[in-house]
């Protein structure tokens, strides 16, 4: 991935070096890894983990290796490309907001054309891993891109924009499914709905980082939507994710251990809901959102766990 991008933008660097142009910041690798959030990969496992529960129940528990590979990457590639999309939306709101005024087009290590050159580098590497996949997951990876493309514009469209992040992170479940089994059967669409849920939740845990930003500069949000409300919302969604969990289990044929590991997740969202009656610092909420990557890893071993043992 990275002599990819380096091949792309090298010319670029170039070009740059070479304008007239003051206003074009150099090329630096530290702005585009700040760009695409290297250094936090936390979206990137909340993105992945979804689609290796498809991958795991569409297969079994024996995924190919290949699958695993593509869909891997292309978790990295699509929640890159998302969030230089983000960025490219948010730019001047981003100036105005503590957490993010530091952000390279915020701050002005990049500009908005060498952030378009990233975004057409990673472009092109999903569709190579695409290319790959059957004739089904092929036609479904463009609405993939396009929910990439509009969830950043839908914060100043709708008050929950939440509801779009999820189907845009559920959306790998449905095209994970088709990929292993060239089919979309119920499980997923449960699968897919448990994700809308769990994402609501923890994003609207996430936005409360900027609640107060937010609101005065005009970005809606779950976190304004909802007010005192919150910690009730946040837990109904999380009931509405475990139980999409219950019936794409139920439909799967998972065994005990699948439902052991959701009731302990239970017990762990309603501490966390508890936890949300109370005034929160930026940085309280923020482990708590990151607490959900390890929900989402408890879930997938809980269905590896409550597969049938394969036949020899």
């Amino acid at each position: 991935m990275t002599g990819f991008l380096c091949s792309v933008m090298v010319p670029s660097v170039n070009v740059v070096r070479l304008s007239t142009d003051p206003s074009t910041p150099a090329w630096s690798w530290s702005a585009v890894a700040d760009l695409i959030r290297l250094r936090n990969q936390s979206g990137t496992w909340l993105l992945l983990l979804p689609s290796l529960w498809s991958l795991v129940l569409s297969n079994q528990g024996r995924p190919p290796i290949w699958l695993l590979a593509i869909f891997t990457l292309g978790a990295w590639v699509m929640r890159s490309l998302g969030v230089v999309f983000n960025d490219l939306a948010d730019r001047h709101f981003d100036k105005h907001v503590t957490r993010t005024s530091h952000r390279p087009l915020a701050s002005g290590r990049l500009v908005p054309r060498q952030a378009l050159l990233v975004a057409l580098a990673l472009g092109l590497l999903a569709a190579a891993l695409v290319a790959p996949l059957n004739t089904l997951t092929i036609f479904l990876s463009p609405i993939a891109l396009f929910l990439a493309a509009i969830y950043p514009f839908s914060k100043r469209w709708i008050q929950l924009p939440q509801g779009v992040l999820g189907i845009a992170f559920g959306w790998g479940t449905i095209m994970a499914w088709a990929a292993s089994r060239g089919t979309v059967e119920p499980p997923a669409w449960w699968l897919f709905l448990a994700t809308i849920c769990w994402a609501i939740a923890y994003d609207t845990i996430y936005a409360l980082q900027d609640r107060e930003d937010d609101r005065r500069i005009g970005v809606k949000s779950s976190a304004i939507l909802f007010g005192e409300a919150v910690p009730a919302a946040v837990g109904l969604f999380l009931l509405g994710m475990v139980l999409c969990l219950v019936a794409a289990g139920h439909l799967s044929g998972l065994r005990m251990g699948y439902y052991a590991i959701l009731t302990i997740l239970t017990g762990v969202f309603i501490w966390q809901v508890r936890r949300l009656r109370a005034p929160l610092t930026p940085q309280e909420a923020f482990i708590m959102f990151q607490q959900h990557v390890y929900a989402g890893v408890a879930i997938l071993v809980g269905i590896w766990i409550g597969l049938d043992a394969p036949t020899p």
